[in-house]
Order: C-alpha cells, then structure tokens, then sequence
C-alpha cells in the first residue's frame, strides 16, 4: 500500500524522502488544492476551512518555506514554522520554531513577516503578535470573512 501524504506541520518527525521527492510530493497535493479552488471559485476552499492547520502548513511549504521538526524524542530538530491549532474558532496560529542554539527567536519576525505576506497572496489573513516570552506568533484566518 502507497504511503499517503501528510503535510508538514512543523511538529511531526523529519521526512525520510529526499528534497526532491518531498518537493514533488507537495507540488501535487498544491495543485490539487488549486484545482479545487478554481472548480468552487472559492479561497479559501470548503476543505481549508475545515482543515486549516493543514492548509495553512501545505500553503507554506509549498511557498517553499522550511517547517520545523522533532526527533524520535520528540526534540525540536529543525528550524521552520509550526502551524497549531488556535483557541479561538476559525483561526490557526503559526511559530517559527528551532532546535536549542539555531537562532530560530533572532530570526521570527523577519521569517513570520514572510510567511505572512505568502499567506496574504493565497486569501489567508495573518497578523503578527508577540506572546509569552516575548515569541512572536501569527494569527492566520480566512481573509475577508
């Protein structure tokens, strides 16, 4: 049986394909996403709103953008975004997260402000907050509803 997809989150373990498959792998499940953009004529699509961690986290990866990960420990072991669910309804929240020592707090701003304006480009309105321990964070949301 083929293995099924799973988009990068930025929480689960490293992938075990290489670069390029992964980047094929994503390229497809994109344009599917698209795809079904264009057949409703709507954006965000029925199937984001309702899967939104993993819309917004296959919009950044497909932008290019890294997502984190962890190890087998459970260990953060690279540095890229992180797509969570929200408490408030509707809305998913993104970090920029990193292994001990990355630099991954240096770098939030400028990497959140452009996983922001990716996001903007594809109908998903994302604003930029600074949370506990002065990380910052952004608020993602269906633009215009």
């Amino acid at each position: 049986m083929a293995d099924v997809f799973e988009v990068s989150t930025g929480d689960g373990l490293l992938s075990a394909l290489t670069e390029r498959e992964r980047t094929a792998e994503v390229r497809v499940a994109f344009e599917g996403l698209l795809q079904i953009r264009r057949v409703t004529n709507t954006a965000p699509a029925a199937w984001e709103l309702n899967q939104m961690v993993r819309a917004v986290a296959l919009a950044l990866e497909a932008a290019g953008v890294p997502a984190s990960a962890v190890d087998a420990s459970g260990a953060r072991a690279a540095t890229g975004y992180r797509v969570r669910a929200s408490e408030r309804p509707r809305m998913v929240c993104v970090d920029w997260l990193g292994p001990p020592g990355s630099g991954a707090p240096q770098e939030e701003e400028s990497r959140l402000t452009e996983c922001a304006a990716t996001l903007g480009r594809l109908d998903w309105e994302a604003l930029l907050y600074r949370g506990p321990r002065r990380r910052r964070f952004l608020e993602v949301e269906p633009a215009g509803r």
